[in-house]
């Protein structure tokens, strides 16, 4: 049945990560957040993802008081976030009670929808942040959004995704979301899996589609997905939009008005706020963190499965190597890898860790050679259970008799928390509980910060505090 679509906004955080690698300042976003929320959004995504790393490594701000900023705008609208699952914020696997307080601490702060995802699609890894989430989510009105990370390979078919689907569902998912991340899924596609999927879930389980636009596909994907009964879908005001960011939100509500799937968005409230952040996409070029090339349309994912971010990752590491010529071996050499690790989708982790090993292979001039502690521990089982068995001979290689795992990795994990809160209360860091996951999460970085901060605050060191640790 036709309805009215919801709308999540990526402008606070996955626009700017998809360009400008989350090199956005909070005082670049102030003064249009009121707007923002007076604009009507299904919620903002403003948190989560690599936020963290990026306030603390470039940008010298508390990523935890970016998000309490964000609340005191943003009274009306909900605050989406990222989570990877037993990954957290960071890109290893934390304990359970890391992941709890970073649950309780994030839906204290101002969070109100958190997306949570595990690149393997393994439900046992997001299994405590979502029981984390449904018990702080009672308090705080904290929605649940399971996220399926979309991939094509042998195994995942539609069956594939409508069991998985159910499944997040049955674990207490208000939300279940699409998180195309790579732009693979094509508009006829996506028309399926929304239809397959509606008839499976129950009604009052709101159904999310995530895409970008790398491959020119976004806005059909959008658009199909919408006929086919999608409840919200996930687009960018048009400065920071298109190319490895999502489909730009004014095109997309000037189709709809006047349909029967009408946002109830106003194009006037929206021309002044794309106005504010086409000066910041401006200001971000000059600084040089956003380069002009990711907007544009790049046909070669749907070949070789390669996100933008995972493509700028393998062209530094064949620059390093001084075999940038090498680039096109390295792209026909990620499918093969790939496959051999049981087809995980491309999406951190795994995607750094595919890529790593093809260019490894590639410049080494023979297949695993050398392997990468990472490739060894997603062989191993250490980051979940791969989508399809592995190759075997591949793995006798890989491995080298070490034992694989069946159990949830996490189950290996004692508790962290207090352990970690002793080290940045011996260090004189601790200033919040929060100080304690910012830590966790990147020690080197936070270490860092917390001393830029304490520079700052207690005038103890005039140029750190004026500088910075790390270059602005």
């Amino acid at each position: 049945m036709a309805k009215k679509v919801m709308i999540m906004d990526t402008i606070l955080r996955d626009a700017h990560q998809s360009h400008a690698a989350t090199r956005m300042r909070t005082e670049q976003m102030i003064p249009v957040l009121e707007q923002l929320d007076d604009v009507g959004y299904y919620s903002l995504e403003g948190w989560g993802g690599a936020t963290f790393d990026s306030c603390m490594r470039f940008l010298n701000e508390d990523p935890w008081e970016r998000l309490r900023t964000l609340r005191k705008y943003l009274k009306k609208t909900p605050i989406q976030m990222l989570l990877r699952g037993q990954n957290l914020l960071g890109y290893r696997n934390y304990a359970d009670d890391l992941v709890e307080k970073v649950v309780e601490k994030s839906l204290e702060n101002g969070v109100r929808v958190i997306r949570v995802f595990d690149a393997l699609n393994d439900p046992r890894n997001i299994e405590a942040s979502m029981k984390a989430i449904k018990k702080y989510g009672e308090k705080y009105e904290g929605v649940c959004e399971a996220a399926i990370s979309y991939t094509t390979s042998p195994v995942h078919t539609l069956d594939y995704f409508v069991k998985l689907a159910k499944t997040y569902e049955s674990m207490g998912a208000d939300n279940i979301c699409i998180k195309d991340m790579a732009n693979l899924l094509l508009p006829f596609d996506a028309y399926e899996l929304v239809t397959a999927l509606k008839k499976e879930l129950r009604p009052e389980t709101k159904l999310h589609l995530h895409t970008h636009n790398t491959t020119g596909t976004g806005d059909m994907v959008n658009l199909m997905a919408i006929q086919a009964g999608v409840d919200i879908v996930d687009t960018a005001l048009s400065p920071l939009a298109n190319g490895t960011s999502q489909p730009a939100t004014e095109p997309l509500v000037a189709t709809l008005k006047g349909t029967e799937f009408d946002t109830g968005i106003s194009l006037e409230k929206l021309i002044p706020i794309a106005a504010h952040f086409k000066k910041v996409a401006a200001e971000l070029e000059k600084e040089g963190s956003l380069n002009p090339k990711v907007r544009q349309v790049d046909v070669n994912t749907l070949i070789y499965q390669v996100p933008g971010g995972m493509l700028s990752n393998l062209m530094n590491q064949l620059k390093k190597a001084g075999k940038e010529e090498k680039l096109p071996e390295v792209l026909a050499e990620v499918p093969n890898v790939r496959k051999d690790c049981g087809y995980p989708p491309l999406v951190t982790p795994s995607s750094q860790i595919v890529g790593t090993q093809a260019v490894m292979n590639v410049v080494m001039g023979e297949r695993y050679k050398m392997v990468t502690k990472e490739t060894r521990d997603l062989f191993a089982g250490k980051y979940g259970q791969l989508p399809m068995p592995i190759d075997e001979e591949v793995a006798k290689i890989v491995l080298k008799g070490e034992k694989r795992i069946t159990y949830r990795p996490a189950d290996d994990l004692a508790p962290e928390y207090e352990k970690l809160k002793a080290e940045v209360v011996e260090k004189g860091y601790y200033t919040q509980e929060e100080d304690v996951l910012s830590y966790a999460s990147f020690p080197e970085v936070a270490e860092n910060f917390f001393k830029w901060r304490k520079a700052k605050n207690e005038g103890v060191d005039g140029d750190l505090a004026k500088t910075g640790v790390y270059p602005v």
